[in-house]
């Protein structure tokens, strides 16, 4: 498809060909036409425009991650199927407790650690961590706040180094020992 060139264009195309040598001389030129002239654009009114104005009201609630107890159950079982099933019911008891209610991020890790490591030192099996529901707070922002800041994060210390070495499982706790605000710690056998 051809190109149709402006009236300046063409005007200088001429000047170029008139002023230099054809190599082959025996064939023609194609011919070049001008374009034709484009119509006016129409001014449309530009409609006032506010920053959010085409945001939905209210804003819908958005949860990246899965509940940390729908991680967990999705989670590959690393203990006898049997025991694990007996845990869940809430027919094992624990040897052991901690409780971190109330407590700040960086105080809870510390205490969270020392017990888990204790606990394996002293050969505990199952022990029960309460980190409580958590409060429910005003959540305005872009970024969604999970529900029991500990709730969420206790699993992931408990997966990561040091500790990580010392867990065999975790599980959401039963109804009679805490349900959603605790979880079961299995540990493994000291070596």
């Amino acid at each position: 498809m051809a190109r149709r060139l402006s009236q300046e264009e063409l005007d200088l195309w001429r000047r170029i060909t008139r002023a230099t040598e054809r190599l082959h001389p025996e064939t023609s030129l194609p011919a070049v036409e001008a374009a034709r002239p484009r119509p006016p654009l129409k001014a449309e009114p530009i409609t006032p425009f506010r920053p959010g104005s085409r945001v939905p009201r209210p804003l819908p609630a958005v949860d990246l991650n899965q509940p940390m107890p729908e991680r967990l159950k999705d989670a590959a079982l690393q203990m006898d199927r049997k025991l694990h099933a007996r845990m869940k019911r809430g027919k094992l008891v624990p040897e052991a407790r901690m409780d971190l209610h109330g407590m700040t991020l960086a105080r809870a890790h510390g205490a969270l650690t020392s017990f888990i490591l204790g606990a394996q030192a002293s050969d505990r099996r199952l022990v029960l961590v309460i980190t409580g529901k958590g409060k429910r707070s005003r959540d305005d922002g872009p970024i969604p706040t999970p529900r029991g800041v500990l709730r969420h994060q206790v699993p992931q210390w408990l997966m990561m180094p040091p500790l990580a070495q010392a867990v065999l499982q975790i599980t959401p706790a039963h109804v009679s020992h805490g349900g959603e605000g605790a979880y079961y710690v299995y540990l493994r056998k000291r070596r």
